[in-house]
């Protein structure tokens, strides 16, 4: 990558993290928590961005009960660059706010939107991919989306399908699909021309902004006064009184979607197909399976075991999370066990993703000294 391109990471924190409940709390979500390894996700996520730009350059977009945690664990980024959203509003605010931020200092700098809780197992591979997109954004009016090569039919995630090469290792766009069906899942699989959405984009600062100017009229104005009163003691209030009321939408509907719907070759839209072993750590389940398949921390019976001490007899397929007890397990198969000091899930492994029902059955019956 060009020396002379000024990189600016952009990680967005500001998710909950219910489903990895009990250890994940409104105060200590799955962003801040070390699921793989002594670092955290957020950590993980700096530090692999690190031989692209320096702590100084990179953006987090969070919230209030998030930001003193980010910020200490985060040492070397700017704690006035750790942005406290006052409501949430999905990705395309979080993501164009950053952009009108930085577009008053540098309108060519490339910013790239990462979830700050995405593991990637090959990371050399990693930057290699980024490094191809930073340069292909930087060179004109482009967004880049990083896509993964799909292993399964997978009904959770967006899928981008592609269409002609402009470059080698570099598609055109043709339209964006979320979650789809599984029989569609599997169609899209088949057909060999669709990517899971990772979720991670590039653009230069001016093409995200006035990518939001054009699809987000009614919003942008209200992100760009925000933007303008940073660094003064009226930036607090602006923000507090005008960013809940911009729409609430993800960077997908808001600006890749239209965008696409331009044309495969009007739209400026590129897709860089990579397979650098990465996983969202959506579930227990998808956890699970990253440290079974990709760590090889199960055992001969394809348990995972994070516990001071285990032994098991006829069990298989479980996950079991307790650092300070000895855990046994007799004949069972695919559950999930996680132990807290005030709390303790038991879930079919399969089922995982429904562990959020827990934290509204929580906030429901007003116990908040559990979520």
């Amino acid at each position: 990558m060009s020396q002379q391109i000024d990189f600016r990471p952009i990680i967005l924190a500001g998710g909950s993290g219910t489903r990895f409940w009990p250890r994940s709390r409104k105060a200590h979500a799955k962003q801040v928590l070390a699921l793989d390894g002594e670092r955290t996700m957020i950590q993980q996520t700096v530090e692999r961005l690190r031989p692209l730009a320096e702590s100084s350059d990179v953006w987090v977009v969070t919230n209030d009960l998030l930001a003193d945690t980010i910020s200490e664990q985060l040492e070397g980024v700017p704690q006035e660059q750790v942005i406290c959203e006052p409501a949430a509003r999905n990705t395309a605010p979080a993501a164009a706010l950053a952009a009108f931020l930085i577009e008053r200092k540098n309108p060519d700098a490339v910013l790239g939107i990462f979830p700050s809780d995405h593991v990637i197992a090959d990371e050399p591979r990693f930057l290699k991919t980024l490094e191809k997109g930073i340069a292909l954004a930087a060179a004109g009016e482009n967004m880049v989306v990083i896509g993964i090569s799909p292993t399964r039919p997978e009904t959770g995630y967006g899928y981008i399908e592609t269409g002609s090469a402009l470059s080698e290792g570099v598609l055109r766009v043709r339209r964006f699909t979320e979650k789809p069906s599984h029989a569609r899942a599997e169609e899209f699989v088949a057909a060999g021309n669709y990517h899971w959405n990772s979720g991670m984009f590039l653009w230069k600062a001016s093409t995200l902004a006035n990518a939001v100017r054009e699809h987000l009229s009614e919003s942008s104005p209200m992100l760009e006064e925000i933007a303008a009163s940073f660094g003064t003691p009226e930036f607090k209030q602006v923000f507090n009184d005008l960013y809940p009321h911009c729409e609430n939408i993800s960077v997908d509907y808001a600006i890749l979607e239209p965008r696409s719907a331009k044309g495969e070759r009007k739209s400026n839209l590129y897709c860089l197909p990579a397979e650098f072993g990465w996983n969202d750590l959506g579930s227990w389940e998808s956890l699970y399976e990253y440290q079974l398949n990709v760590r090889s921390r199960g055992d001969e019976n394809g348990n995972v075991a994070e516990c001071a001490e285990h032994v098991g007899f006829e069990s298989k397929g479980n996950y079991v999370y307790s650092l300070k007890k000895f855990v046994a397990l007799v004949g069972v198969e695919n559950l999930v066990v996680v132990e807290t000091e005030d709390a303790i899930l038991i879930a079919d492994r399969h089922r995982s993703q429904e562990v959020g029902r827990v934290v509204k059955e929580l906030e429901s019956s007003g116990r908040k000294e559990l979520i």
